[in-house]
């Protein structure tokens, strides 16, 4: 253990296994999901505040998860250019780590059931995949992350499934909804809410895909096959741009089509996604793309916001 990781006190190594600069993932989706919510007039608080919870217990399960598994698979080295690890770094023993892991997750089963019973069989389903794909993205027979899959993950249950299943628990506390209705009702998850989750999904994407871009040199030694090892920098990047254009292109469609320009407030966050996006372009380190991957995170945080107001709006 080096002298650096021994300074390091035991509260503060579960609160970097715990990952904070990760919590733009959990909470922007609800943020956007309320917001379209409140536009649309199913605002109902506590469902709300109940599904925030449940995300932020969810990602630090999974970052629970990933600390773990990716040090037991030797995918954490000395070599590693990220923020440090506390079970390949020697600060927390591995089985306290799986321990925490596990008891996060049945925290966010036990605030779920309030959800389960608010919104019916969907967010029944839509929980255990959650927490069952928190766990595959390092671990288990086929991790996820290690087989280029990862992006699809952040993409569908970051974006997709976290922004509709918010909207989708305040619209059935507020309209009403029978247990067992499998496929819900337009009216409680409309066509806007899929499209209002878009951009979520596609800056949560981002943030991985600036991992995997640090990442690549020690992800192809370790056999992590990501799509930045699989296909290059130069996919990455590309992939990186369409997913930041997807992004600010819904707010413009939404202003378009609806003729309501409060749509438009996350283009207020343009000139930070570009300089952002002039550090992804140009650089490969650890020492640029750490502090890339915070301001990834605090432009999400931000882009959501506004889109929220805007929603809201």
């Amino acid at each position: 253990m080096s002298t650096r990781t021994q300074e390091v006190s035991r509260g503060r190594a579960w609160l970097m296994a715990a990952r904070p600069q990760t919590m733009p993932a959990a909470v922007s989706p609800v943020v956007v999901g309320t917001g379209l919510a409140l536009g649309r007039g199913v605002f109902a608080p506590l469902p709300a505040l109940v599904a925030l919870l449940g995300a932020v217990l969810i990602q630090i399960g999974t970052n629970f998860a990933n600390d773990y598994y990716d040090a037991v698979q030797g995918a954490d080295t000395e070599d590693r250019e990220g923020f440090t690890r506390v079970t390949a770094g020697g600060l927390i023993e591995p089985a306290e780590v799986k321990r925490a892991m596990w008891l996060t997750f049945a925290a966010a089963i036990v605030v779920g059931a309030y959800l389960v019973a608010v919104g019916g069989l969907p967010i029944l389903i839509i929980g255990l995949l959650s927490v069952a794909a928190g766990v595959a993205y390092t671990g288990g027979p086929y991790p996820l992350g290690y087989h280029g899959l990862g992006d699809l993950f952040v993409f569908v249950f970051f974006g997709l499934v976290a922004v509709t299943g918010s909207y989708y628990v305040q619209a059935a506390a507020a309209l009403g909804v029978e247990f067992l209705t499998l496929v819900p009702s337009a009216e409680l998850v409309p066509p806007a809410a899929i499209v209002a989750s878009l951009p979520v999904a596609a800056i949560c994407t981002d943030i991985l895909v600036v991992n995997n871009v640090r990442d690549v040199e020690e992800d192809t030694r370790t056999g992590k096959r990501t799509l930045a090892v699989r296909f290059g920098y130069g996919f990455s990047r590309a992939q990186f741009v369409l997913l930041l254009g997807l992004a600010y292109a819904v707010p413009v469609a939404l202003a378009v089509t609806t003729d309501d320009l409060a749509t438009l407030l996350p283009l207020l966050t343009l000139p930070y996604a570009a300089t952002l996006t002039r550090t992804v372009l140009t650089e490969t380190t650890g020492d640029a793309l750490n502090p890339a991957l915070e301001r990834n995170g605090k432009l999400l945080a931000a882009f959501s916001a506004l889109f929220a107001i805007g929603l809201a709006v």
